[in-house]
């Protein structure tokens, strides 16, 4: 029983084995770590700020408006320049660009009369910064993790984004209050240069020789090939469809209001992420599962019961352990279709595809928000929540019926898993057994 037990226990514990075998995913993750924390301090301090100079539910609705169009141009053309130039470099420069836009924001919080359109065109530029930055990121973990610990990268990604998004919010707000917005800025700014310290550090990942240069004509060659891979189109339309239908953040404030609970707010805000915590530190038991595309179904299905579920709690608690479960759910999809992507895409394609990934999974909650909004005002907080929920099973299960080979992808047998395995051993077959770690200063970003 106790030796049972402690399998068990094994399964769930957090797999460290990317951190363990990869220096420079070490040196990206701990970069990840500290701009987490500083990048979610501004994520609370932008919309502050704002109303603070404005009072205006507009004005703070239209921040995320102005981020809308950088992010989608710039996520596509931030995968067409991944595959093309070398992903050190384009994550270095972006990096150092998002410390020029931090350091904006903090010297306009500390004018004696800030203004606004700073805040519109810095959060603007940062978005389109990081979207130029995303797909190299997502990428470039491909290269630097061995094949068979893609799921445990996955894992540890989710991990310290959860993290942060509990933690940071929180402390974002008792900087707030207590010193102001300059010093969530600084504190964001101080993060970037220590993130660039860490940079600066990984080794240089230049592009294939026969890579595609960036153009129209490479964008549309991504397109073409995750349009030809029906698996890899599950993931994205099961995960676009669970968010449209499912996600309504937007109402929270209204449900705090209708259970007479309005401290509760950002207990509801931060219930999807301990749920997906939680997730993150029991999930090395994904690793072992083979049939991603029926788990990332699975999960998103579980995703819509939960939020549906929200509708019927009659206390601020079960609503609580709904959503936790809701966003546990989510972080297992999540996972699943990282693993498959990292697992399955050739690399000269990893950034474009990162590109269109970035896409799918941003725009849903864009989506998903406006559409809770517009099914409240029909039929309620309540009516929305459980209809969102429904509607979400049943298009994920219509997906799965409608897409049998994402359904019954198995890394496997699966031919691209396989191809992409192969060709991973063989490089490890013709490497040195042991590379001398590269001098930074003669691998300029």
């Amino acid at each position: 029983m106790l030796a049972a037990v402690r399998r068990l226990l094994r399964h769930l514990s957090l797999d460290l084995s990317p951190l363990r075998d990869s220096r420079d995913y070490r040196l990206l993750f701990g970069s990840g770590v500290i701009t987490m924390f500083g990048t979610m301090i501004s994520m609370v301090a932008v919309p502050y700020q704002m109303k603070e100079l404005t009072d205006s539910y507009l004005a703070v609705g239209l921040v995320s408006l102005a981020e809308f169009v950088p992010m989608v141009v710039c996520g596509l053309w931030g995968g067409a320049i991944a595959d093309a130039l070398d992903r050190r470099r384009i994550i270095w420069l972006s990096e150092l660009g998002l410390l020029v836009t931090s350091a904006a924001l903090m010297i306009n919080a500390m004018l004696p009369d800030p203004q606004v359109w700073v805040l519109y065109v810095m959060g603007a530029l940062a978005t389109g910064v990081g979207s130029l930055q995303r797909p190299s990121l997502e990428a470039v973990i491909q290269q630097v993790v061995k094949h068979e610990q893609q799921s445990a990268a996955a894992v540890l990604s989710s991990l310290r984004w959860n993290f942060g998004a509990i933690v940071a919010p929180a402390l974002g707000g008792l900087m707030l209050t207590a010193w102001g917005t300059a010093s969530a800025f600084a504190l964001d700014t101080l993060t970037f240069v220590l993130s660039l310290v860490l940079l600066w550090r990984v080794r240089a990942i230049p592009p294939a020789d026969d890579a595609a240069p960036a153009s129209i004509r490479s964008l549309i060659e991504g397109v073409r090939y995750a349009v030809s891979r029906k698996d890899l189109m599950g993931t994205y339309l099961v995960d676009i469809a669970a968010m449209v239908f499912a996600m309504a953040t937007a109402l929270y404030p209204f449900l705090a209001e209708e259970l007479r609970a309005p401290e509760a707010l950002g207990l509801l805000y931060s219930a999807a992420a301990v749920g997906a915590l939680i997730a993150s530190l029991t999930g090395r038991w994904t690793a072992r599962v083979q049939r991603q595309g029926l788990g990332v179904i699975v999960a998103a299905a579980a995703w819509g019961v939960a939020v549906a579920l929200t509708a019927l709690a009659p206390n601020v608690w079960l609503i609580f352990v709904c959503l936790a479960f809701a966003g546990a759910a989510d972080m297992i999809s999540g996972i699943f279709r990282m693993t498959m992507w990292n697992q399955t895409i050739p690399p000269e394609l990893r950034g474009r595809l990162a590109g269109i990934e970035l896409l799918s999974y941003a725009s849903g909650p864009m989506l998903g928000n406006a559409r809770a909004g517009l099914m409240a005002n029909f039929g309620g907080t309540r009516f929305s929540l459980g209809a969102g929920g429904v509607l979400c099973v049943a298009a994920v299960l219509a997906l799965a019926a409608a897409l049998p080979r994402f359904r019954a992808y198995d890394a496997r047998t699966d031919e691209h898993a396989l191809a992409e395995k192969a060709r991973r051993q063989a490089a490890a077959d013709q490497a040195p057994a042991d590379p001398a770690p590269a001098d930074p200063a003669q691998t300029p970003a």
